[in-house]
Formats: C-alpha cells, sequence, structure tokens
C-alpha cells in the first residue's frame, strides 16, 4: 500500500531516521527507513512511537538538570529506554510478526525488563521538574497508583490476558496501531505495577509479596496453557511456536517474579531492627 501524499516515502523515511537517530540508533533508523521505502502503512505508527519515546527521553534529560538522580537510576532509565527501541525498532519487532515464541520475548522483554528498569529509575521527580505545574494532578494519581500493589498486579494482570486472547493478538499483529496500543499497555501497567512493587515501604511489602506471588501464577497459567494447547490459538502462528511461546512466559518470565519477590523478602529481613546484644556485667558487679 502506497503512500498517498505528496512527499516521497524516501524523503519521509530518511527524515524520520534522522529524527530518532539520537535516541535509538543506526538500527532503528534502519528499520523506520525501510518501512518508509517499502511504503508500510506501517509508517506513521513508527514515527508516533518514535515521537512519544524522543519526547520521554527529552523530559527526563530536562529534569536531570533540575532534579538529580543516582547514577544507578540514570543508568536504568537510559538502558530501560535503549531496550525499548531494539525491541520496538528492532528486527526482533519484524521477526515477531510471524514467530510467536519470539513474539513472546518480545512482550517479556517489555514486561519483565524494560518495565522494572523503569520503575527502579524512578523519573517521576525529573518528569515533575520539567514540565508545568498544571500536571502536578498526574503525578499525584501515578504516585498514588504506586501505593497499592495489589491493585497494579490486578491491572497489569488484564492486560497481559486480554493481549493474549486469540482475538486481540491477532488484531495487534494485523494493524499497527493496535500493536502500539499493546506494546504500551504491556510498558504502562508493567510500569505501575513494578513501581508500586520494588518502591513499597516496609508496610506493603506483604502486599507487594502477594501482588508478585498472584502474578507468578496467573501468568504461569498463561504460559502454560499455550504450551499444552492441542491446537494452535493464533492461526497460521504454528502450533509448535506457540508452544514455545508458552514456555518463554512460563520459565524465563516467571524467573523475574520469583528473583523480585526474594528481593523484597531479603530487604525486608535487613531493615528489621536486630536486638541488641546483652552487654556484659562490669567487673565491679
Amino acid at each position: 500500500m502506497r503512500m498517498k501524499t505528496g512527499v516521497k516515502p524516501a524523503v519521509v523515511g530518511r527524515f524520520s531516521a534522522a529524527a530518532l537517530l539520537p535516541i535509538a540508533g543506526p538500527a532503528a533508523a534502519h528499520e523506520i527507513a525501510a518501512l518508509a521505502e517499502a511504503g508500510s502503512a506501517a509508517l506513521a505508527p513508527a514515527l508516533f512511537g518514535a515521537l512519544v519515546l524522543a519526547c520521554g527521553w527529552g523530559l527526563y534529560l530536562r529534569g536531570l538538570g533540575r532534579v538529580r538522580a543516582s547514577r544507578a537510576a540514570q543508568a536504568a532509565f537510559h538502558a530501560a529506554m535503549l531496550l525499548t527501541v531494539a525491541a520496538v525498532f528492532g528486527p526482533l519487532d519484524r521477526w515477531a510478526e510471524t514467530n510467536s515464541g519470539l513474539h513472546m520475548v518480545q512482550h517479556m522483554l517489555l514486561i519483565v525488563v524494560v518495565a522494572p528498569l523503569g520503575a527502579f529509575a524512578g523519573p517521576l521527580p525529573q518528569f515533575r521538574a520539567a514540565l508545568p505545574d498544571r500536571w502536578r494532578r498526574v503525578w499525584n494519581a501515578l504516585a498514588a497508583c504506586g501505593r497499592r500493589p495489589l491493585a497494579m498486579a490486578v491491572v497489569h494482570g488484564v492486560a497481559i490476558w486480554l493481549w493474549h486472547a486469540p482475538g486481540p493478538y491477532r488484531l495487534a499483529l494485523d494493524n499497527a496501531w493496535w500493536h502500539w496500543l499493546e506494546h504500551a499497555s504491556f510498558v504502562a501497567s508493567g510500569w505501575l505495577f513494578w513501581w508500586a512493587v520494588l518502591h513499597a515501604g516496609r508496610e506493603r511489602v506483604p502486599q507487594a509479596l502477594l501482588a508478585l506471588l498472584s502474578t507468578l501464577i496467573h501468568t504461569g497459567l498463561l504460559g502454560a496453557l499455550l504450551s499444552f494447547a492441542r491446537v494452535p490459538l493464533y492461526g497460521e502462528a504454528g502450533l509448535q511456536n506457540q508452544q514455545l511461546a508458552g514456555l518463554v512466559m512460563w520459565v524465563p518470565g516467571g524467573g523475574f517474579y520469583l528473583a523480585a519477590g526474594v528481593w523484597l523478602v531479603w530487604r525486608l529481613l535487613a531493615a528489621t531492627p536486630r536486638p541488641r546484644e546483652a552487654s556484659a556485667p562490669s567487673p565491679g558487679r
């Protein structure tokens, strides 16, 4: 399907590649340029996604000039952004269109790697500093969500099950705009979930552990359903690829939730005050 505008696709491709180059690198620029050269209908969603990522990254950098963050937090945020670019602009996104196993790798990369890295970075102070005060309600609402691990686990779980149902799954593969919405819902709900879990105060650690346990169980169940299904649920994707996708969600994906639970328990035990050792009686007594 050719673009029906007066601008040549090659020109649009070069422009989009140049706009994305500072944040995405040569690989992402090449992918968008390839879409433009082919006249793909996915070009507009790709450009929109690149713009959103560029704006988010730019706001964070602007906020860093006003509110500093630790080197570890900065590294986590930049790593999350780079991995997002690799997942949605790199060749993995193209391969995932015809391979359910690689499609699940892409999903798990966004859910259990990108989202927790972004949550660990804690970029809200930087975003708050970079934008006017009228955005205060948005940041307050996000902060309130971060205090509800169980509620965020429900939101994240709904997103996971919804987009892995056969209908929405095929819709996301067939329509680039729905595909981007799928990715955005994974990252957004995953970020809120991991934010609420990883930043849980001592009094909310039990809730965070329960949120992790419930997510581990229902994602494992979904992975098992995909792995042991006797018929392909996603059409021409094939039964073998579907089973591989289930294993990716079930085993490596579950390992991240389990590791996060262990870390929470360790942090809780480390923060528990130890009883003072009984002082030895003085020689004169």
